[in-house]
């Protein structure tokens, strides 16, 4: 008899057992296949600017719930400016999309390499491939007359010719809005466009382009050659070199659709 009983609580205890095992083993799945929300965004900005010129897309990206952090670029080197963005995407909590915009391309081209990243987004940005550089991307087609990048100077310096600032850079955008902006650009160094990507991070991580129709400083022919030839999924919106600012709204949608593609992956 009491063999009897202790079979039966045995039993009862095997198969209490075998159930939490089975709910515990179940949970530890679907935390795996379960797609992670990618909330987490960062910038990059490009040559003849600074992280200021961010702030309306920043302000969109933010009241819809993302995590936006802008990097303040040195503009010195591409090494320079990919250890500056390394070292913001270190303090991610979690999946980034990394944003980069013009001379920002080739920065996230190669700085996207990093494991917290998992996707790209090109605004009207340069995308070269392992072994190339940017002013041979820059040279595949005339600049236009508003163009206004001038030589560098005896430091090596490239600045933007004020008069054609606002007209080659930022056509849309107010008076006053393009004269803060050339007022806060960064001292960018020349050898910059000419050294090559070592790894494109665009040829293992999803990218998403934006070309800008009436880019001035970017011939669109360009844009549309580099995003083509990586198989990057673009956009086309109207707007100037800095469509993030007079368009920041078709922006956001960009990013915040790579996100969602990214979300359900």
């Amino acid at each position: 008899m009491k063999t009897a009983i202790l079979k039966r609580q045995w039993n009862r205890l095997f198969l209490s057992a075998a159930l939490i095992m089975s709910v515990l083993l179940g949970t530890n799945a679907n935390a795996q296949t379960a797609p992670t929300k990618v909330k987490n965004v960062v910038l990059v900005h490009g040559a003849f600017a600074d992280g200021s010129g961010w702030r309306k897309l920043y302000d969109v990206l933010s009241k819809k719930g993302y995590k936006v952090t802008i990097v303040q670029n040195p503009l010195s080197s591409l090494e320079d400016d990919v250890a500056a963005t390394k070292v913001v995407l270190d303090n991610q909590d979690g999946p980034t999309i990394l944003v980069g915009h013009s001379w920002g391309g080739t920065v996230i081209t190669e700085a996207g390499n990093h494991p917290k990243v998992v996707g790209l987004v090109y605004v009207a940005a340069f995308q070269p491939d392992n072994g190339e550089n940017t002013v041979q991307w820059l040279q595949t087609a005339p600049p236009a007359p508003e163009n206004g990048v001038l030589p560098p100077n005896d430091k090596g310096i490239v600045y933007y010719d004020q008069a054609k600032f606002h007209a080659g850079f930022c056509a849309d955008i107010s008076k006053e809005e393009a004269a803060f902006m050339y007022a806060s650009q960064g001292a960018f160094y020349a050898k910059g466009f000419g050294t090559p990507v070592t790894k494109a991070a665009w040829r293992d991580k999803p990218a998403y382009g934006i070309i800008a129709t009436q880019d001035k400083s970017i011939d669109p022919s360009i844009e549309r050659a580099m995003y083509k030839r990586s198989k990057t999924k673009a956009v086309e919106i109207k707007g100037s070199h800095c469509v993030f600012m007079s368009q920041p709204e078709a922006v956001a949608n960009v990013i915040i659709g790579a996100a969602k593609d990214l979300s359900a992956k």
